[in-house]
């Protein structure tokens, strides 16, 4: 099963309400598993056709509580522009080229703020909303989630 049947199927499953979906193509065996913590989390096990048990993913040790905060972070007052996707962010098209926007950048609907790379696939991010760019929430090179806040535009 090619890379882009994949990413589709995981894609299905993630904006569905479908909990678990297993495919079979030739001697090819998917299940795709949604976590019911958090949507965009999916398990992938691929099972070869002549094995008895399937793969187990080994468990994650929790996350180490996070020391309380002294003060609360403001809430970003504008339009946020989210992540459609899982992958990791850049800012612009290649290293060493210069960012797509910066704080203070004016930002027309349609514009390219970031890329993101997914499974080795470039998605540029555009915006849908005109404005000035007043924060951007990632660092270049950061994995994002979906759903993750990257730009404020005010």
């Amino acid at each position: 099963m090619d890379l882009r049947k994949l990413k589709t199927l995981i894609d299905l499953v993630a904006e569905s309400d479908i909990a678990e979906l297993e495919v079979t193509e030739g001697e090819s065996k998917v299940r795709i598993v949604k976590s019911s913590a958090m949507p965009q989390n999916q398990m992938v096990m691929m099972q070869p056709q002549g094995m008895q048990a399937p793969y187990q993913a080994a468990p994650q040790a929790a996350p180490a509580p996070a020391a309380a905060p002294v003060a609360v972070a403001a809430e970003p007052t504008g339009y946020v522009v989210k992540s459609p996707m899982v992958g990791t962010f850049y800012r612009s098209s290649a290293p060493g080229s210069a960012a797509y926007v910066e704080v203070g950048s004016t930002v027309k609907e349609g514009d390219t703020l970031c890329i993101i790379e997914a499974m080795k696939l470039l998605n540029e991010i555009d915006t849908d909303k005109a404005g000035v760019v007043t924060q951007i929430l990632v660092e270049n090179g950061q994995p994002v989630e979906f759903g993750q806040p990257l730009f404020v535009i005010g």
